[in-house]
């Protein structure tokens, strides 16, 4: 495949979106990256990194081995992420804590059309698709209904481990990087690290995430390969399930103050009509329509093209 500049542009742009909706504990980049198009060229193309890319770099050069690998798209991807998440790491903490129904209600209308776009890629439905389907929802719900850990713990062993589960679930669409982040107590510390530019510790992570990536792509993609209509099933069952995360109204049932920073412990969903004078429903209902018609807009293009 011969790409352009303008190509190589364009995948930045979706490294961007992925870049931001990794950053949202809730939203995971692997939605972006499947309802964009580029999900199983990213699988290809992390799972080409090996050992053998050294000996192609060693016995072929330098241009083989970054031909092998998808190079020019992989380099792309990752700046558009890294330009999104040092960019928009502070503009997301603040819309997180100052407009978080406006927020998320985006997010869930976008999460929302994604299921459909995901789920109509399944080619053949039988009890086993179905039963998959059901199992990943009940799996990635059960997730989101998990308390944090109060106690966050900074240690390098620990960021790495940290780094390591959390790009598994980036890369699942549905299921969030960030959230698990913050279920392991790991959420603000990396914040503060991209906030700080502490290089050490996003190193640690980011050496994590190496690891992770690189392991769980293998398997991912061997899924894809031999068994792609289940796989799919369970990715749209991830996606339907952690709409409870991301649904914009919620009541908080138990919090903790730590370092004068409230720390939620249990939340639940409720209506927006019991949530109080300030639910911004009409804003939330428009916002979530914009969120669901950006999906519809970009499969067309995509079709298009």
């Amino acid at each position: 495949m011969i790409r352009t500049l303008k190509d190589y542009s364009i995948i930045l742009l979706k490294g961007v979106a992925m870049g931001a909706a990794d950053v949202v504990p809730g939203v995971s980049g692997g939605t972006i990256a499947f309802i964009s198009g580029i999900y199983e060229e990213l699988l290809e193309s992390i799972s080409s990194v090996s050992f053998k890319t050294i000996e192609v770099l060693r016995t072929q050069g330098i241009n083989a081995a970054w031909k092998q690998i998808n190079g020019n798209f992989l380099i792309s991807l990752l700046i558009g992420i890294g330009i999104s998440v040092v960019s928009l790491a502070k503009i997301i903490s603040w819309l997180l804590e100052n407009e978080p129904v406006l927020l998320w209600a985006f997010f869930f209308g976008l999460v929302l059309a994604s299921i459909f776009f995901i789920g109509k890629q399944i080619t053949k439905w039988n009890v086993v698709t179905f039963i998959v389907l059901t199992g990943g929802t009940l799996l990635a719900y059960w997730i989101t209904t998990l308390q944090p850990l109060v106690n966050e713990n900074s240690s390098s062993v620990f960021l790495f481990i940290s780094g390591a589960f959390a790009i598994c679930a980036m890369i699942l669409p549905g299921i969030s990087g960030a959230f698990i982040l913050v279920l392991l107590g790991a959420y603000r510390p990396v914040l503060e690290a991209v906030h700080s530019r502490d290089f050490k510790i996003i190193i640690i992570i980011g050496a994590g995430a190496i690891v992770g990536l690189l392991t769980f792509s293998r398997l991912l993609k061997w899924l894809f390969h031999h068994h792609k209509n289940l796989t799919l099933a369970i990715l749209t069952g991830f996606v339907l399930g952690s709409l409870n995360k991301i649904w914009p109204w919620k009541r908080i049932i138990e919090s903790k103050v730590i370092e004068g920073k409230e720390i939620v412990l249990e939340e639940k969903s409720i209506s927006p009509f019991v949530y109080g004078e300030d639910n911004q429903l009409l804003l939330a209902v428009l916002l979530a329509a914009v969120g669901f018609m950006s999906i519809i807009l970009l499969e067309k293009l995509a079709v298009k093209k």
